[in-house]
């Protein structure tokens, strides 16, 4: 029940989390073995003919000139692995290491890489078996596909490099040995066909890209708690203005701040308190919503490249082998800058309306929502460490695919350096979680200051899990470890799972 099986094209979101999260199993599609086997023949058909083919009989790169001799072909994909392996920096997290290693083998079993069956059952069953090979984070720049970070994840299969078994950082050759895997000796097109792709910035970006849209659910819960605890005005959230600007993103945020304050004596009606909100509670449809459809842009983007062959030269199954340019991460790098700007925005308003809350010129609360103001600082400091973190956000979402560094004695002349648009949209997502949470505890805080009022019927259900957790502010209190807390809630999903309960939530 819990097996995905691979052919390389239906692959979804939804089946990452599962086998990179929750221990789902893999394994091979019956009906795609034929395709890798036709495709693995092919190159011993170019090999035993003695013809010269890129990748296959050839070195790499500037040396694609230089042929290799049908002996000299698996001393080449082994020498090819242990010279790309040179990645840097910090070690990515078991998760993704499984997401990769998951989407390389989802890659290579569509059939057009010419690798044998057995080397892909191989990673498969490490993956099944929890050998998670240590790879860098740092090394990639995006074209050629994620050439060094790949070859870390390839070294343990060669019983070389390190890997990670039972929480245990040992050797690849004794991680492979004592899960009980025979290691494999790579031979002509192998050794390229695992690391010539997009894997790592992709496996990486997926997850990325599923907690940005949780993110998504959880800033409209956030901006619901704070117009509930500001007395904010519903009337903007009228789906007749949401009609006559019809965008998709806009329309749901409306629609999901109207359910989650359903109920609710909290929120007002215009000129019933006042005439107008400030924007960052009346404009949450249009930013929020423009971020959601950013975001979905980026989902679709890597719907596709999830399930695509991305390795160079590509075998088709009439024989014909082309080196084509599919390792290029240009699609994943744009779109992953694109997502970093989109979440970025999302803590930009956060902050704003954590402001808002705290600051007793902008509202009728409790200055700092200190319930003895002076003696205790209250919800002060919290903004500042939201703003340290949203300005972070203004550095790191800098886009990162307009630079190129040309490679390979310039053969390698552009790339798209996605692995650092990905890696730079983890960061943003973890600081965004922060400032979300920061304010979801205040707007808790704020309720508490009003009474004879009732919450929508999403509100008060986000209301009440924050408060099993994180107890009203009475005095000062290392405010880090509630921050904490809160923001377990966010990241674990009790939150957003328990609203989701109540209201269903849309991007």
């Amino acid at each position: 029940m819990n097996t995905i099986k691979l052919n390389g094209s239906e692959l979804t979101i939804t089946d990452v989390i599962n086998i990179a999260f929750h221990g789902y199993k893999v394994e091979i599609d019956e009906a795609a073995k034929d395709g890798i086997i036709k495709s693995r023949k092919i190159v011993d058909d170019i090999v035993n003919n003695n013809k010269i083919a890129y990748g296959i009989n050839t070195g790499f790169g500037k040396f694609s000139n230089v042929t290799i001799s049908k002996d000299e072909c698996k001393d080449l994909q082994r020498k090819l692995i242990l010279s790309h392996a040179c990645s840097t920096g910090n070690n990515f997290p078991k998760e993704i290491v499984r997401s990769v290693m998951l989407l390389r083998a989802n890659a290579l079993s569509k059939g057009y890489s010419g690798i044998r069956l057995c080397v892909i059952e191989t990673l498969l069953e490490m993956l099944n078996k929890g050998v998670h090979p240590i790879i860098r984070e740092k090394g990639s720049l995006g074209a050629s596909g994620d050439l060094s970070p790949l070859a870390h994840m390839v070294l343990p299969m060669l019983g070389e490099g390190e890997a990670e078994f039972n929480g245990e950082v040992l050797p690849g050759k004794i991680a492979m040995e004592r899960a009980g895997i025979a290691i494999v000796e790579l031979t002509s097109k192998e050794g390229l066909a695992l690391i010539n792709g997009t894997q790592v910035m992709t496996g990486a970006g997926v997850i990325a890209l599923y907690n940005s849209i949780n993110l998504l659910k959880l800033s409209d819960i956030a901006a619901a708690l704070s117009l509930e605890a500001l007395r904010g005005i519903r009337t903007a959230f009228d789906p007749r203005v949401q009609n006559v600007r019809p965008h998709a993103g806009q329309a749901v945020t409306a629609e999901n701040i109207l359910s989650l304050i359903d109920g609710s004596t909290f929120v007002t009606d215009q000129g019933e308190i006042r005439t107008q909100d400030a924007y960052t509670l009346r404009c949450v449809p249009q930013v929020h919503g423009a971020s959601k459809d950013a975001v979905n842009y980026v989902k679709r983007t890597v719907d596709i490249e999830m399930n695509s062959a991305t390795d160079n030269p590509l075998i088709f199954d009439n024989g014909d082998v082309i080196s084509g340019g599919n390792f290029h991460g240009q699609p994943i790098a744009l779109s992953f800058d694109f997502l970093g700007i989109a979440v970025a925005e999302i803590a930009n308003i956060s902050e704003r309306r954590l402001e808002r809350l705290i600051n007793s010129n902008l509202n009728d609360l409790p200055a700092f929502l200190a319930k003895n103001g002076g003696l205790n600082s209250g919800f002060m400091i919290t903004q500042y460490s939201a703003a340290a973190l949203v300005s972070e956000n203004k550095v790191l979402a800098h886009p990162a695919c307009v630079d190129s560094i040309p490679s390979s004695a310039n053969q390698e002349d552009h790339v798209s350096m996605g692995s650092i648009s990905v890696n730079k949209s983890l960061e943003i997502v973890n600081n965004v979680r922060r400032v979300l949470a920061t304010e979801i505890m205040a707007a808790c805080q704020a309720i508490d200051f009003r009474e004879g009022l009732k919450l929508g019927v999403g509100t008060a259900e986000a209301y009440r899990l924050v408060r099993e957790h994180v107890a009203f502010i009475e005095e000062d209190t290392i405010m880090y470890k509630e921050i904490d807390k809160c923001e377990e809630l966010l990241k674990d999903g009790t939150l957003l799972d328990g609203v989701e309960k109540i209201v269903k939530l849309n991007i």
